[in-house]
């Protein structure tokens, strides 16, 4: 019966990984939309762009103020149905002041949103004994390549902001609060009928500087993610002399192929190691850099964005389970200051490639990023499995055998 249920907790978070993934996908890309459709000017919409991570940020330190009494599953069951009406808030409304509390609203819960999500996901796994984070990363990134899709079919037809967002709301939003009602965690704390949270024994702490190489690779991994998300259609387009349909091609390969390699992630994970993977991540995303960054044209640079997203679709779901093994008896806690730098990646990444690009070159520039994800390896010791010793020692983790 407990396997039974952890498995049924598994695929029920997997659901909310998709869920995600579609909702994220179908904000992100129709950005000129929601720009024209408010009338933000080209100089408003950084300040638009950048208060999304810097909400979700607050949203994560949040969380972790408020899973010491309540649990991450009770966070994540409230959250995902206020995302997603924050994002038909945003297909919604007609004036600016609505765009801005839409856009806060969806920062400060998907803050909070990805961090329960990855709670749950540390503690499955915990409850597993075996590699799974990446699998409900893959989910997320199958629900990234259908947003998309949605997002790209709503602009092919010419359709309105509401339009294209309100199938995906009322599709989505009931089918994860129904699957929410199977969520379950391998914890070892008891909650009552009420998710209420028993306290936790006293003495155990996060050590910052513990927590920090895995802060650093989170940054690194997210400005890489964030240079391909931002800058390889202008990059094809205006560096390798592409054709405009074809610079629209590399995001959705990076997508596909993010998705394929955390399908199989895991299996690696389980037969070579967090640290081996890890490294052969960030070697391969290293070398994907700098292949775009010396490609003589357009299929070359594919091939590079193809390796960046095999190398680098690895490194942040093991970043999140390695956190929850470093500290297993404070492993959310550890996960809500982790996320943080999830975002601040995000903001970092895409400004910085584009001043260097305008101070010196793209090509130039793509050389950066490289550096950083290789500075993964300085840091791949972190990703062990041995957790850290802190406080009043550390708790050993229970593994069941379920499918």
């Amino acid at each position: 019966m407990k396997d039974a249920r952890l498995r049924h907790g598994r695929a029920s978070l997997a659901l909310s990984f998709f869920v995600q993934g579609v909702t994220f996908a179908l904000l992100v890309t129709r950005i000129p939309a929601i720009q024209d459709r408010y009338g933000i000017s080209d100089g408003l919409l950084p300040v638009f762009l950048a208060a999304v991570p810097i909400l979700a940020g607050v949203g994560s330190v949040v969380t972790e103020k408020v899973v010491a009494r309540v649990r991450p599953r009770v966070v994540l069951r409230w959250t995902q149905p206020v995302v997603l009406l924050a994002l038909l808030g945003v297909g919604a409304g007609g004036e600016l002041w609505q765009a801005a509390v839409a856009l806060g609203v969806f920062g400060l819960s998907v803050g909070a949103l990805d961090a329960s999500m990855n709670m749950m996901g540390v503690s499955l796994q915990r409850a597993y004994g075996r590699s799974i984070m990446l699998g409900f990363h893959a989910a997320y990134s199958l629900g990234g390549i259908a947003g998309a899709s949605m997002a790209w079919a709503g602009a092919h037809w010419d359709l309105t902001l509401l339009v294209s967002y309100l199938p995906a709301v009322v599709l989505l939003l009931p089918a994860a609060f129904i699957g929410s009602r199977w969520y379950v965690e391998g914890a070892e704390t008891e909650t009552d009928a009420d998710g209420q949270r028993e306290e936790v024994s006293s003495g155990v702490s996060v050590s910052f500087r513990l927590l920090m190489p895995l802060c650093l690779v989170m940054s690194f991994a997210y400005i890489g993610d964030s240079t391909v998300s931002n800058w390889s259609a202008k990059y094809l387009q205006d560096v390798l002399g592409s054709s405009e349909q074809l610079s629209t091609v590399p995001y959705n390969v990076y997508m596909v192929t993010t998705l394929l390699g955390r399908a199989v992630g895991d299996f690696g994970v389980r037969r070579f190691g967090a640290v081996t993977v890890v490294r052969f991540g960030s070697v391969l995303a290293a070398a994907g850099f700098g292949v775009v960054a010396v490609a003589s044209g357009a299929w070359i640079g594919m091939l590079g964005f193809t390796m960046l997203g095999l190398g680098l679709c690895v490194i942040v779901p093991q970043t999140f389970a390695a956190a929850g093994r470093m500290f297993p008896g404070a492993s959310d806690t550890a996960i809500a200051r982790l996320n943080v730098f999830n975002y601040v990646g995000f903001l970092v990444g895409s400004p910085l490639v584009g001043a260097l690009g305008d101070a010196w070159s793209y090509r130039g520039a793509m050389l950066v990023p490289m550096v950083l994800v290789l500075a993964t390896l300085v840091y791949a010791k972190s990703f062990g499995p041995e957790p850290a010793r802190y406080g009043g020692g550390h708790e050993r983790p229970r593994t069941v055998d379920v499918g």
